[in-house]
């Protein structure tokens, strides 16, 4: 028997292998193998939006392969990715293949265990077309959108633009967020602070609330001095001192939203490479073969799931129990209820194996991979424990009928929180206000006003971008780290300092489409959108209808759009520079051409002025140095050489250029003659700025080598010796002699 397991990523296919019998061969189609063609529509509107697909370039030699290992299989797994892309991807196959989908045998691992695979293997299904067609229906959605509306936007604001269903959402976030700050009036306010003494002389602060009526808001020194004067040097009355027990729930575990939010706050990780991390700890890690070579780390990232199986949730008692103690699991293993709009197809994010440990990992694992690996662990071993426990206490204090209150609260019982900490509350350790007694009176040691300020609402950043989206229903928490990447790609926003500002390009991209797309940018209409295709997912509804549904009122409203193209033009304002042009004075603005940004004096066409550009600092880029003349000649044209320096270092070039391009590396010589012909060795700079060292004959001779050579003898063989300066040893060169020592003159 020959069986052939079909997946999506290379990397997978020696965890998948090395639980399975000589009978399975893996073979990986790396992704997509067909897809609607780059240079046309690709779909037929006419004929039911029929999608009309090609062979991805450079996927030939892939699909033949799978072509020949299927025909001598007596049976083919199509183990694509466990989510509608990869049930997709799964039917593309099949279909190149002339295999019927529900004949085929689908199965999917959610993680990348032995009794997972195993399961999967003994239990396959159809390939299930609702999923395919909710991805079909995504796919054409987005490539109608993308190519009858982004021509638009190239005869209204600039050539290249691309428009998306989700990404000029996004955008439109960004923007509008941006227009709060600038439109924001910082209101002016004031807090009183009190600390005040006991009996026992221990100092206790209290903040201003308000009266017996309620709360007031201080909007003026005057008011704020008014408290001050009645309040100051007199004693304040305890009226109430309440003494509670608080409990905290852990939050639940990852699902690929919170996953991007909480990596993204706590790592500074952005979106694409949070991602990209968690595929290589889903796909598997070879983590040593003490612990059985290579494994799946963790479950599937990309679901909106919250729940979890029976046997992670055993795993997880058993391991805190043993680990902690019994006092620290709950009563009943934890259940989270996931939302009504998530598809629940997989589990939440969690460790493949509790067992396999942070610490136990870290010394296994890439710094990156450890780092997320602990938070994605970490934060499903706390949602399967105990509360944490608090001690709380709050007072309130009375003084010349003003009210001033205070509370503190300490740790009674850790609980989660000895694993993964999500609190920011101040917790007090000298529990100073629970000494004070109602109708206590403390002395006014200090009291005093502060003025502030009101705040505008913050800039998105990548981890609250992404929960905004998934809150307004938006995308798929999976297409998230794509949709920032291609907005900043595009030029609509920027990320400095780690937050998003909208640049005038996102701008007036934003404000053509809600005046003529309103529909496309509007928030509730795109997550309808996402619940069409989940109800085409579940068989509700059909690829067709939704499709339909779609495009009548889209076709009319681009219709009525290219009549008034002319009056929705819009010229982009260049961006202002700190470059002053030394030619007229100007300041200069920055401009992008079609090798990148630079900065050009506005003055064109009466000053052409124009500057490279330093894009990290939008300041004028170094000035390149003037090459250094030499006596040397051209050997193809005669010229004289001279002496220019790029990243690799100096080099001869050719005064005639660009009708000679002739040049030359100049390389360094080290004082060692070759072993070869004795001519002088020199040291070079290759393209990924590695050190070589090669014969100054090169390519009449041909010796070349990484470590540097020395002038030393082996005194085994008599071979020339070799210093690696990684590690200061000395080797022989000579691949049949093993002696090497310390370098002792380093």
């Amino acid at each position: 028997m020959s069986k052939l397991i079909i997946i999506e990523s290379p990397s997978k296919a020696p965890a998948i292998m090395s639980y399975l019998g000589k009978d399975y061969k893996v073979l990986a189609s790396k992704g997509h193998v067909r897809d609607l063609p780059k240079s046309s529509l690709g779909v037929d509107i006419e004929d039911g939006f029929k999608p009309k697909y090609v062979t991805i370039q450079g996927k030939t030699d892939v699909i033949n392969q799978l072509k020949k290992e299927a025909k001598t299989a007596d049976a083919v797994y199509f183990a694509t990715d466990p989510d509608r892309e990869g049930e997709a991807i799964s039917w593309h196959i099949a279909t190149v293949l002339g295999m019927d989908p529900a004949k085929c045998l689908r199965i999917s691992f959610n993680e990348i265990t032995k009794s997972t695979i195993q399961s999967e293997i003994n239990n396959p299904r159809p390939i299930d077309m609702n999923l395919v067609d909710a991805q079909q229906a995504r796919r054409v959605l987005d490539r109608i959108v993308g190519y009858q509306l982004s021509p638009y936007l190239w005869k209204t604001i600039k050539s290249g633009l691309s428009a998306g269903r989700v990404q000029s959402v996004a955008t439109r976030l960004i923007v509008e967020r941006d227009a709060e700050i600038d439109a924001f009036v910082p209101k002016e306010y004031y807090t009183i602070d009190a600390v005040l003494k006991n009996a026992r002389r221990l100092k206790i602060n209290t903040k201003f609330y308000g009266d017996a009526s309620g709360k007031i808001e201080l909007n003026s020194k005057d008011e704020a001095d008014k408290i001050i004067a009645a309040c100051g040097g007199k004693d304040f009355i305890a009226k109430s001192v309440k003494m509670a027990k608080k409990s905290k729930s852990p939050l639940p575990p990852f699902e690929t939203a919170t996953l991007q939010q909480d990596a993204s706050h706590r790592l500074g990780f952005n979106s694409k490479k949070i991602m990209r991390v968690a595929q290589e700890l889903y796909e598997g890690v070879d983590i040593g073969q003490d612990l059985g070579g290579a494994h799946g780390l963790i479950t599937y990232m990309r679901t909106d799931s919250l729940r979890i199986s029976e046997e992670a949730s055993a795993a997880a008692r058993t391991f805190i129990t043993e680990n902690y103690g019994k006092e620290y699991y709950p009563s009943k293993p934890r259940t989270f209820k996931t939302k009504s709009t998530a598809q629940d197809a997989h589990e939440a994010i969690r460790p493949a194996n509790v067992a396999f440990t942070p610490e136990m990992l870290k010394s296994r694992l890439s710094s990156d991979q450890y780092k997320l690996y602990k938070l994605i662990w970490e934060r499903f071993v706390a949602s399967q424990m105990k509360n944490a426990e608090f001690d709380t206490v709050s007072a309130e204090f009375e003084c010349e009928g003003y009210v001033f209150k205070s509370s503190e609260s300490s740790v009674a019982f850790k609980g989660y929180m000895t694993v993964y900490n999500d609190t920011e509350e101040k917790v007090e350790k000298d529990g100073k206000l629970s000494s004070v007694k109602e109708g206590d009176a403390l002395a006014c040691d200090e009291i005093g006003a502060k003025q502030n300020f009101t705040e505008p609402p913050a800039r998105y950043n990548e981890g609250s971008l992404v929960k905004v989206l998934k809150e307004k229903g938006i995308g798929r928490p999976s297409t998230y780290a794509q949709t920032i990447t291609t907005i900043i790609d595009r030029g609509y926003v920027t990320l400095e300092k780690k937050a998003f500002h909208s640049t005038p390009l996102g701008k007036a991209s934003v404000d053509i489409m809600k005046k003529n797309f309103p529909k496309i940018v509007d928030y509730r209409f795109t997550a309808e959108v996402e619940t069409s295709l989940d109800k085409i997912a579940d068989g509700e509804k059909t690829f067709v209808s939704v499709l339909d549904d779609f495009y009548g009122d889209f076709e009319n409203t681009l219709s009525e759009a290219q009549k008034h193209l002319k009056e929705n033009r819009v010229k982009i304002p260049d961006e202002e520079s700190d470059i002053i042009c030394e030619k007229c004075g100007r300041k200069m603005v920055i401009k992008t051409g079609k090798y990148g940004k630079f900065a050009a004096c506005p003055g064109y066409p009466e000053c052409k002025n124009t500057k490279p550009l330093d894009v990290s600092n939008k300041k004028a880029a170094p000035e390149k140095k003037e090459a250094e003349k030499t006596d040397l000649l051209c050997e193809k044209c005669g010229s004289p050489l001279l002496i220019r320096e790029s990243r690799y270092g100096k080099f001869y070039a050719c005064s005639s250029f660009p009708k000679c391009r002739y040049t030359k590396a100049i390389r360094e010589e080290i004082g060692v003659p070759c072993p070869k012909c004795g001519a002088p060795i020199v040291k070079g700079v290759g393209k990924k700025k590695t050190v070589f060292y090669s014969c100054s004959r090169y390519p009449d001779c041909d010796f070349s080598m990484w470590d540097r050579p020395t002038d030393k003898k082996c005194p085994e063989c008599g071979s020339m010796l070799a210093l690696k300066e990684s590690k200061n040893i000395l080797v022989c060169t000579n691949k049949d002699c093993k002696f090497k020592k310390n370098n002792e003159e380093g």
